[in-house]
């Protein structure tokens, strides 16, 4: 992996790439999640492989968060090495983005939403990535202590002092989804983009109105855990393989949530994913994005084949009416 990196003149034929929102910002339909697999206890060059592929095949996005790992930072410190190794010429082309929300260090300033810790956070992300800038930087979670006008003001100042580009947030409700976006709006700074968990499994929000709720105010929503964890790939429809996650690591996804019920549900959903020319991860990360409501879907991979099978899916997201009532009925009853 010591050759010097050029991408493929294609690298866009393979993509689609949507509007965040109502923002003129665009997201590639799929995009590379640093959550799993980049962390110090990753392979490097694994790691370089997995962005090369990504990119080759029009990923342009790299998402990542503070707190990832593990070590916590070191999914950003591996990105910025390979930002600096293979992706300096094409800085301009990628969108980077990162988070703060969740606990990141020791005291009463390295967790939730106050000022200090976002403003603080970002700065040791940039530090770890290289980078004089993120796309988009997202409040990871809603803080039920610090006054949501606190935490929009200093995601406000963020973007105006150049560090981010654009302004986001993750696992917001409805009510304070619409909340945020009011007053960012009174403070003359878009908000665009709201990150959320959705699979065919989770449709949280679609029960609690904030999938609704971010299209009508012009947020763009990017999902991530679109396969539940594993449970929506032909994982786990024969035993749990003694290489998966849930065999060395329960914290995600626990052996207990495969009960009779669930896998007998996914084996019904991998037979209409081959019945439909898919894998069963394929179906479902083209389900997430059958309309114009989600505009990427975040995938996470171990080898770069996955990225490529994972990508293939932008050309056939479309479903009929007797295919989605299936999976509706399969999935939730």
């Amino acid at each position: 992996m010591g050759n010097v990196y050029v991408a493929s003149d294609k690298r866009y034929d393979h993509m689609v790439y949507n509007h965040v929102g109502k923002s003129g910002l665009k997201f590639p339909a799929v995009s590379l999640g640093f959550w799993h697999n980049f962390g110090s206890n990753g392979n490097y060059d694994n790691m370089r492989q997995l962005c090369r592929t990504a990119f080759d095949l029009g990923i342009t996005q790299f998402d990542l968060a503070n707190n990832y790992g593990p070590e916590y930072g070191s999914a950003e410190e591996n990105c910025g090495r390979i930002l600096r190794d293979d992706f300096k010429p094409y800085r301009d082309e990628l969108l980077v983005t990162t988070k703060a929300g969740y606990d990141m260090w020791s005291g009463p300033y390295g967790n939730w939403g106050s000022k200090k810790y976002l403003v603080a956070s970002l700065d040791q992300s940039l530090g770890r990535l290289g980078l004089e800038y993120v796309d988009v930087f997202y409040h990871h979670r809603m803080d039920p202590e610090t006054p949501l006008e606190e935490t929009m003001e200093a995601l406000a100042q963020i973007v105006r002092s150049g560090k981010a580009l654009y302004a986001g947030i993750s696992n917001y409700d409805e009510e304070n989804t619409r909340r945020a976006k009011e007053i960012m709006n009174e403070l003359h700074c878009p908000l665009i983009v709201n990150q959320l968990n959705y699979n065919i499994f989770n449709r949280t929000i679609e029960n609690n109105g904030t999938k609704k709720a971010c299209k009508e105010i012009g947020m763009g929503i990017i999902a991530f855990s679109p396969l539940a964890q594993g449970m929506l790939t032909d994982k786990y429809l024969h035993g749990i393989p003694e290489d998966s996650r849930i065999a060395r690591d329960g914290r995600f996804l626990n052996k207990n949530a495969l009960t009779p019920e669930r896998l007998a549900r996914i084996g019904q959903l991998n037979t209409l994913a081959q019945e439909r020319g898919q894998t069963l991860a394929q179906m479902a990360l083209s389900w997430i994005l059958k309309d114009d409501e989600v505009c990427s879907v975040l995938i996470g991979a171990s080898k770069p084949e996955q990225i490529a099978e994972n990508v293939s899916i932008v050309e056939h997201t479309d479903f009929t009416q007797e295919e989605l009532a299936r999976i509706n009925e399969i999935s939730i009853g």
